[in-house]
């Protein structure tokens, strides 16, 4: 049974300008739920968009999973009037219904997890539902406009413990048979499972106010799964962690970067140790291959922008775990590892968010000691093993 998801994005945005693409904790926010679709029990993920740059974005970035696809979405069905019910045909008329189950997966639901959406597939594959929704639970209680109460009794006012609530639609999860969906031409239809999450998942990005909420509702969810574990790997950032994050220019192009040579040292150490070093930087620079070749790091990835889902993958890759990775960091594209692995750590002159979100914002500068402080903590803290 060939599970298939649409992640439909369009380019404009009234409310927030370029919202799809406005970093959420580091990262651009349709990256969340494409992450989770990526580590889910889907086969095939497409981003269903009118924006060109996403799509050039998507199909440098995720070279390393055969799963996610770009997908150009007609003009007519990005506008403002467009349901995405004809998004979802036309999606489906273009792969040809390739596919026995459709899930629909909003970028704007970027607390959506792996498990929300494999729940929604076992609705269909396991319980022999047609479709399938999220929802949320909520005890909040509801009113007519006329001033009469929709789901209880004003004068029996029950105590939270004892009212069972509401279950509402969040919008984060739809799924259905390829069979009811092209008879119905809808999301959901016939038989419909039900998919809880929880209920913070009920708010929607309309505003920057909303946005501000979720994107703290984000850092305090990846900070809840932290562990601290015996630390396997350290993972670095290059410019403005190895390096002052300053680059020098010329003709040709990049000249000159400054390293810390006691920063090989204590990587070397490390190795001693048993840990190994990871390298992952969103530039593409040969300069900083060739340091790193020097180094003898043979896990280094350049070009990496979305730093948290390639993270991921090799850990997967690896058969370990975040609880057993380190990561040093300076600016907001390392937020979602910094806010996830076991032990985070920024440089003293790393960016003020960034800062405030690490377990330990070191003493030292960076390419001035910064690296050199983390190898020696590690190398202590992996003593207690």
């Amino acid at each position: 049974m060939k599970k298939v998801a649409i992640i439909p994005l369009r380019k404009g945005s009234k409310g927030i300008p370029g919202k799809n693409k406005k970093k959420m904790l580091g990262r651009p926010l349709f990256s969340w739920v494409l992450g989770a679709a990526i580590f889910s029990d889907l086969d095939e993920v497409y981003v269903f968009t009118d924006d060109e740059e996403i799509l050039n974005f998507i199909s440098k970035e995720y070279h390393w999973t055969s799963k996610v696809k770009g997908l150009l979405r007609n003009d007519e069905n990005a506008n403002d009037t467009a349901s995405t019910e004809s998004a979802m045909l036309e999606f489906a008329e273009k792969i040809n219904c390739d596919f026995d189950v459709l899930c629909l997966l909003q970028a704007t639901s970027p607390l959506t997890t792996s498990q929300d959406i494999n729940t929604a597939l076992c609705q269909i594959n396991v319980e022999g539902k047609t479709s399938a929704l999220s929802v949320v639970k909520t005890h909040r209680f509801t009113w007519n406009a006329d001033g009469t109460p929709q789901n209880y009794d004003v004068f029996n006012r029950p105590r939270r413990q004892d009212f069972a609530g509401l279950l509402m639609e969040n919008g984060a999860v739809y799924a259905t048979t390829k069979d009811a969906f092209l008879k119905s031409k809808n999301r959901v239809s016939e038989t419909i499972g039900l998919v809880e999450m929880p209920e913070e998942t009920l708010m929607e990005i309309d505003s920057l106010s909303d946005w501000t909420i979720i994107e703290s509702l984000l850092a305090e969810r990846q900070k809840s799964f932290k562990k601290q574990e015996r630390i396997h790997y350290l993972v670095l950032d290059v410019d403005g962690v190895f390096t002052d994050g300053c680059v020098y220019y010329g003709a040709e192009g990049e000249l000159m970067k400054k390293f810390d040579m006691r920063d090989g040292m204590g990587l070397e150490i490390l190795r001693q140790n048993n840990v190994e070093v990871v390298v992952i930087t969103s530039e593409n620079s040969d300069l900083v291959a060739k340091r790193m070749q020097k180094l003898q790091i043979k896990h280094t990835f350049l070009g990496v922008k979305d730093k948290y889902s390639f993270l991921q993958n090799f850990i997967n890759q690896q058969q370990t775990s975040w609880a057993n990775l380190a990561y040093v960091g300076d600016d907001v594209n390392d937020l979602a590892n910094l806010c996830t692995v076991g032990w985070s750590f920024a440089p003293a002159n790393a960016t003020a968010v960034v800062k405030q979100q690490v377990d330990f914002a070191l003493s030292n500068n960076s390419a001035d000691g910064a690296i050199r402080e983390v190898c020696e903590w590690v190398v202590k803290y992996n003593a207690r093993f």
